[in-house]
């Protein structure tokens, strides 16, 4: 039982579904909060907010299977991936796809019991993940940018849920601009975050042939390209606050974590040191996390 519990926790990357799901349920309460702020609703749906999180769970878990599914031989190359069930040869690719399946078809359902924009995205977000990056993880780094756009999805699938079935009345007061915003800054973190951790893991994911780095290696322009992408999320992750959804706390919180999450790139371009990368990518797995629950707090505090 363990080890199918663990082999099972491997197959879905429970930590990156975790994460995903962290990221569309804050989004799903900050759209809730102003529902109850304008009166529509008389306190936050919690229902809804389970059904977020158990249908976002399952659709990111069927995408990761996908992902491993189509890998299988390539994760055999790779020490951090070779322990997986399917390349270790505990489970077989079809009953991957039968799982995957079932996830992907149970999680959009539970999804569009929300709202069919959820759905949707949700499916949306499968394909792309799914069946065009990780085909072009192996044939060019603009693999990247294609990642990151399902990757930001969660905070703008989290917030067109929590809107339900009034959505339709209130169409013109669902603030979209909002839901644009939780996904861009999503979208932009996920350069030095991606980068920094094809920085750490060059060296395997050679042997597999996948090109995530901006050239293809460890060099100054990748390291540049880093650098740039943490500077340009500063003023993307004071538009909450420009726009008035924010406060001055939030703005506060995200230039400090900001401007750490530059110096340390800053720190990477100058020495280029394995060192300095995994400083990047471990401030990378705090900067999203906290940014999102300043946003929370400070809903709630209004």
């Amino acid at each position: 039982m363990k080890q199918y519990l663990s082999d099972f926790s491997k197959l879905i990357k429970f930590r990156l579904s975790f994460t995903v799901v962290f990221s569309a349920s804050i989004s799903f309460l900050i759209g809730q909060k102003m529902q109850v702020g304008r009166g529509h609703i008389p306190s936050i749906d919690w229902g809804n907010w389970l059904i977020l999180i158990a249908g976002g769970f399952l659709v990111t878990a069927a995408a990761n299977c996908f992902n491993e599914i189509i890998e299988k031989d390539l994760d055999k190359l790779m020490a951090r991936t070779k322990d997986r069930p399917m390349p270790a040869g505990r489970m077989t690719t079809g009953q991957g796809l039968i799982l995957g399946v079932f996830m992907a078809f149970l999680g959009t359902w539970l999804l569009g019991k929300l709202n069919l924009e959820t759905g949707l995205l949700s499916v949306f977000s499968i394909l792309l993940y799914a069946f065009a990056y990780t085909p072009l993880k192996r044939k060019s780094p603009i693999a990247v940018f294609v990642g990151a756009i399902p990757g930001a999805l969660p905070p703008l699938i989290g917030y067109l849920a929590a809107f339900g079935s009034l959505k339709a009345e209130m169409f013109h007061e669902i603030d979209y601009y909002i839901a644009g915003i939780l996904f861009l800054i999503q979208f932009v973190w996920q350069f030095p975050h991606f980068w920094a951790i094809a920085w750490v893991l060059d060296d395997d994911y050679k042997k597999a042939g996948f090109r995530l780095l901006p050239t293809k290696k460890r060099d100054k322009t990748s390291a540049l390209l880093t650098f740039l992408s943490t500077l340009v999320l500063i003023p993307v992750s004071l538009l909450p606050t420009i726009y008035g959804f924010g406060g001055y706390y939030i703005a506060g919180l995200s230039l400090i974590a900001g401007l750490i999450f530059s110096w340390l790139a800053f720190k990477l371009l100058m020495n280029r040191e394995l060192a300095d990368a995994k400083k990047v990518m471990f401030c990378s797995f705090f900067y999203i996390p906290a940014v999102q629950l300043g946003l929370l707090l400070n809903f709630i505090a209004k």
